[in-house]
């Protein structure tokens, strides 16, 4: 007997049939996320339903409430290139953006390299936790224009005190969801590693590490969020290129419909940036939620 392709050998098997509860399961999450999708866009048009209603009924001026038709003019404009102007101030939507994308990634960067090491020491080492965590509950509970003022005086008015913001705004969640993670470890995993002989470094960075990560990268996504919050106000001096400088040149000239585009660019780009780190959440922690 031959094979399909005309080699010799056994009948080919029937491919195995899909089990009914398997193709069952795929199909009630298909359709409850085809539920939930049909949800959020009937609350999306019933909201513009009724922000149009009142642009109609005009409960207030134009120039202080436009129109969802205005706002989508502002983007458009804003993301094109119209009457020879490169969209507003010269840059493109995306690219005001995209430097203040940046901007996040790396005073976020810099939180995280700063942050986890110290939350570690601080969850570990009880002398640097009296001494320290003040410090950070200190700076946690600073508004960031708080001490923009002197980080202009400090740095200029170039990218350093952008940066040096965010690192500050970004630095306090890292720290405390670390050392919080790091002492919430069953203390059962830490005699059992001491009981095969590791030492407290090994204990540190193969028991504490790894048990905290679920709640670190929580406090990672908290702090890209309040990063997120800060940028517009570190982009207040000197912040053009980027969305937040952007959002201050239109305030400064009433108008409306551009702020109201940036904010919704700002706040589309944070939705899709959150998708991202719970998507790299359950690849980096798989385990979070079954054990």
């Amino acid at each position: 007997m031959t094979l399909v392709d005309g080699s010799p050998g056994t009948a080919a098997r029937p491919a195995a049939p899909v089990p009914a509860a398997r193709r069952s399961d795929g199909t009630r999450r298909w359709v409850r996320a085809l539920r939930w999708t049909a949800l959020r866009l009937l609350a999306l048009a019933v909201l513009l339903a009724a922000w149009q209603a009142v642009v109609a009924a005009g409960v207030w001026p134009r120039v202080l409430v436009p129109a969802p038709a205005d706002v989508w003019r502002a983007l458009v404009r804003a993301s094109t290139v119209h009457d020879g102007t490169r969209g507003v101030s010269g840059h493109l939507l995306v690219e005001h953006l995209g430097v203040s994308l940046r901007r996040i990634g790396v005073g976020t960067g810099y939180a995280v390299l700063a942050g986890v090491p110290l939350g570690l020491l601080i969850g570990t080492v009880r002398p640097l936790a009296v001494v320290l965590e003040p410090a950070v509950t200190f700076l946690r509970t600073l508004p960031p224009l708080a001490y923009l003022s002197l980080l202009v005086i400090w740095f200029g008015i170039d990218e350093a005190p952008k940066v040096w913001l965010l690192v500050i705004a970004a630095l306090p969640p890292v720290t405390a969801a670390t050392a919080a993670a790091v002492r919430g470890v069953p203390g059962d995993l830490v005699e059992a590693a001491r009981a095969l002989g590791a030492g407290p470094a090994t204990v540190l960075l193969a028991v504490r590490l790894p048990a905290a990560l679920p709640e670190i990268l929580t406090g990672v996504r908290i702090a890209v969020g309040i990063a997120y919050t800060s940028v517009v106000a570190a982009e207040t001096i000197n912040g053009v290129p980027g969305i937040g400088g952007m959002i201050r040149d239109a305030q400064r000239y009433n108008q409306t419909d551009l702020v109201i585009a940036g904010l919704l660019a700002i706040g589309l780009s944070g939705i899709v940036l959150d998708a991202l780190f719970r998507g790299a959440e359950r690849v980096a922690v798989p385990w979070r939620g079954r054990a």
